[in-house]
């Protein structure tokens, strides 16, 4: 399987994303490291290179998610699988509060931990971007 991204394909996703991490929603212009493009689904786990399972990632969520599809729970056993931008809707598994992104679901609460959103400096982050109208998105 191919893990070549072409130009084309690069800037459906990046377009599609109106130039914003999928999963933390921070704009590109707003990432030190850009954003880069995420296999969803990861290669070794059969994730295709097609858009349907390519997302938009700052740097700080693609690598803290890596290869991994999910996680176990801090509240309980159970396995989830993370936040799908592809086909979950982003309000449905989070919500904001003071800069830190919190979980409603079970699929939140695994991306929220894995990708850890709620690093104080991402936090500091967020508050400075939110009192100067730049996050998030509209």
């Amino acid at each position: 399987m191919s893990t070549y991204i072409s130009e084309t394909l690069r800037n459906i996703v990046i377009e599609r994303a109106n130039h914003t991490c999928e999963y933390c929603l921070i704009s590109q212009e707003d990432t030190f490291h850009s954003c880069h493009i995420d296999h969803i689904i990861s290669i070794k786990h059969g994730g295709a290179t097609s858009s349907t399972n390519l997302a938009l990632a700052c740097s700080i969520c693609n690598r803290n998610k890596g290869s991994d599809v999910g996680s176990y729970l801090f509240t309980s056993d159970d396995f989830a699988r993370f936040f799908n931008p592809r086909k979950d809707d982003w309000k449905e598994h989070f919500y904001l509060k003071k800069g830190m992104i919190l979980s409603k679901t079970k699929i939140g609460e695994a991306t929220v931990k894995i990708l850890d959103f709620n690093n104080e400096e991402l936090v500091l982050d967020r508050q400075s971007l939110i009192k100067t109208k730049r996050y998030p998105p509209s």
